[in-house]
């Protein structure tokens, strides 16, 4: 079957698909949407896969069945949805071989090695998802430590993957940085030029960021999902159970939230060292482009979706500390909840440059500090919460977060590619966004 496929991509990349797609958008369009729905599923995948060994611990410890069962919900959504997300990653790797056959086969040979080590990473964090859950009958009751490190040996070894991929993603986004090795055609490159390529300026910075946020819109997610089948619950044994489950995705997706826009701001530094200086359209590297050019309304874009997501994230939890009894927490919450709101206007309106530059950046901050308030407010009452009866507010406020917050992600991916173009790889002018033929004498 491997050379049956690998026989499919090599004639696959000798076609001629440059004008293929002219219809419907363009390559760029069919392109870019094929990989946004893959990443769609695979960060969900990514931050379940994580999350749930440590639930499954975290019961055991605390001696909860409810993080047991939460735990098997999150492996199971990730056994349901996998073949989704990989259908969707082949076709991304086939359009990529038939509409830019150049880079593609550049960044395979440059690449190969660590390439290898993503695949091997890959197939062994599947081999952990399947032993985790099929065999969660016998092991979560027999030998509970066996089975929660099989929960671990699939979050971390999809986790390497997804470290590899971040290393070849920023590659193509700084271009390696000034001094480092360029991609070339039709030889593999050496162990070392290809490590110099994955630590490139960028990849510290986005690997932090994406496990942060691969931690938290799935939780968001996870949230939303519990507050939607609360509504479909019959007992009130499952009542309980779900209205727990979105506390939860939202105390885990606040708690990684507030730690995204302080990476971010890093992440936008590392784009600035990267730059390759001199003259010409490309001497500020994608920090000029993000924030000066043609995808600068992306970045303004993403800035008003990010202070919604931390608004928001404020009124459910005010929302949600009517479970405490003595609605203890609500009015420090409101308070908490109103600095951040007015905060977060500041730094999105077009006063957030006065009285001088950074009063954008000192507002940011002070909305961030004022979330963590209200967070460590919520966590403190959520000790005392009663279960069973969440307001509807509360549920629809969930259902929102999620959305805005799946929105966001997949904003932050289609904002930080377009910060190449014209390039594919940064300052690289033999690969750009525009599909080409194959090159001349592919394949032999």
């Amino acid at each position: 079957m491997t050379t049956t496929t690998s026989l499919g991509l090599h004639l696959l990349a000798q076609m001629d698909l440059s004008d293929a797609f002219s219809e419907i958008g363009g390559a760029r369009f069919v392109t870019g949407l094929t990989m946004l729905i893959h990443m769609f599923f695979a960060e969900i995948f990514v931050g379940f896969a994580i999350a749930a060994p440590v639930l499954q611990a975290w019961g055991a410890r605390t001696g909860s069945p409810r993080m047991d069962r939460l735990a098997h919900s999150m492996a199971r959504f990730n056994v349901l949805t996998f073949s989704t997300g990989a259908t969707f990653a082949v076709l991304f790797v086939v359009i990529l071989v038939g509409l830019y056959p150049r880079v593609t086969t550049s960044l395979f040979t440059h690449f190969f090695y660590f390439i290898a080590l993503a695949m091997l990473s890959m197939a062994l964090a599947l081999w952990g998802m399947y032993s985790y859950y099929y065999k969660w009958d016998r092991y979560s009751v027999l030998n509970k430590k066996r089975h929660t490190a099989l929960g671990f040996t699939m979050g971390f070894f999809i986790w390497a993957w997804m470290m590899i991929m971040t290393g070849i993603d920023t590659y193509m986004v700084t271009g390696g940085g000034p001094g480092r090795p360029r991609l070339t055609e039709g030889t593999i490159s050496s162990f070392s030029a290809a490590l110099q390529g994955i630590f490139n300026p960028m990849f510290t910075e986005l690997l932090l960021h994406r496990t942060f946020a691969n931690l938290s819109w799935p939780a968001f997610a996870l949230a939303a999902w519990a507050a939607f089948m609360y509504v479909r619950s019959k007992t009130a044994e499952d009542r309980a159970f779900y209205d727990w489950s979105s506390s939860v995705g939202l105390t885990w997706g606040v708690g990684f939230l507030l730690l995204q826009p302080l990476v971010g701001f890093t992440i936008v530094y590392a784009l600035k060292s990267s730059a390759p200086g001199g003259s010409g359209p490309a001497s500020g590297g994608s920090y000029e482009r993000l924030t000066e050019g043609a995808t600068s309304n992306l970045l303004t874009i993403n800035l008003i979706i990010v202070v919604a997501l931390f608004v928001l994230s404020n009124v459910a939890m005010f929302l949600g500390a009517e479970r405490n009894p003595d609605r203890a927490g609500r009015v420090p919450i409101r308070f908490f909840g109103l600095v951040a709101a007015v905060a977060g206007l500041y730094a999105v309106s077009p006063l957030a440059d006065f009285p001088f530059l950074y009063m954008r950046y000192i507002m940011m901050l002070v909305m961030i500090l004022a979330t963590l308030g209200a967070f460590i407010t919520y966590l403190r009452g959520r000790m005392r919460f009663r279960y069973g009866s969440p307001g509807a507010s509360y549920r629809a406020a969930l259902m929102l977060l999620g959305v805005l917050a799946a929105v966001l992600a997949l904003n932050m991916g289609f904002m930080k590619s377009n910060s190449r173009v014209p390039y594919t790889v940064y300052n690289q002018p033999d690969y750009t966004v525009e599909p080409s033929p194959p090159p001349t004498g592919f394949g032999r």
